[in-house]
């Protein structure tokens, strides 16, 4: 494995926490070699469903392994216990658990679209208290601690008039869902669908964008969002969920929310609440 898989920023370079080191090292190898070994139908394919409910793609069957495997052979530094996309719970009787998301936007890399991006938060004592999100095309990481400095900043917007907001792809489908992404849509100055949810909160969080929201679908799982209630809160930004739901740690991946990563807690209340009464509405 290269010890330069990962591009860390000075803030982060010793920081990090072992395990989150070594999963992260150890995703954007193999998501690599995977890139390399088969061709995207292949990556595309599905061979199995996942611990959340949802099909499994080649290249997550291919990276999630990978990572658990790294976490084994570190020995104690990779001590952990794991709640992953694919795998679901895995218990080491471990003090601390990694709520992690192996490849955030399958379909991307799959299809080699660069926006993909492996994504984890360590979980202690019932909280969220460290955040990893690495751009797996690059290498480009985004890190954060709570209580810890940080480089990362939101852009501090707090009214959605105007506003640069990623959301997820509207669903049509769902009648209510279809009218929330519209009225936001009809209020922002600029809409972007990047297809990963994890990328774009750490987007957020370095205020590159103002807000990331699923348009009141409860289509993100606890992965999805575990690590931007750690990145947005340390940048000065706020998660919701569009019907209130907390966002913590947990075992469940069936659980649904709709969430909302915005520059601050006044962006983040109003998105949701506009969001809500769209959908109540539609």
């Amino acid at each position: 494995m290269s010890r330069d898989a990962v591009t860390w920023d000075t803030a982060s370079r010793d920081a990090v926490n072992p395990a989150l080191r070594i999963a992260a090292q150890a995703a954007r190898s193999a998501f690599q070699e995977a890139l390399a070994a088969h061709t995207r139908e292949a990556l595309a394919e599905y061979v199995a469903d996942g611990a959340d409910g949802t099909p499994t793609m080649l290249i997550d069957q291919l990276v999630e392994p990978a990572i658990l495997a790294a976490l084994e052979q570190a020995g104690p530094l990779g001590r952990v216990n794991v709640v992953s996309e694919e795998a679901g719970f895995v218990d080491r009787g471990a003090a601390v658990t990694l709520v992690m998301d192996p490849v955030d936007g399958s379909a991307n890399a799959a299809a080699g679209v660069p926006l993909c991006a492996f994504s984890a938060a360590v979980a202690v004592d019932g909280a969220f208290t460290e955040a990893l999100t690495v751009w797996l095309d690059t290498g480009r990481s985004w890190w954060a601690a709570r209580g810890a400095p940080t480089p990362l900043r939101t852009s501090g917007r707090r009214e959605l008039d105007g506003a640069a907001v990623s959301l997820l792809r509207p669903r049509t489908d769902l009648p209510h869902a279809w009218a929330a992404w519209r009225a936001v849509a009809g209020r922002a100055g600029r809409i972007r669908i990047l297809s990963s949810s994890c990328l774009e909160a750490a987007l957020v969080a370095e205020g590159a964008t103002d807000a990331f929201a699923d348009a009141a679908s409860d289509t993100h799982r606890l992965v999805d969002l575990a690590a931007a209630v750690v990145l947005a809160e340390a940048a000065g930004g706020a998660v919701r969920d569009v019907h209130g739901r907390p966002i913590e740690p947990g075992t469940d991946l069936t659980l649904r929310w709709s969430g909302v990563v915005a520059a601050t807690p006044e962006l983040a209340d109003e998105l949701a609440a506009t969001l809500r009464a769209a959908a109540a509405g539609g």
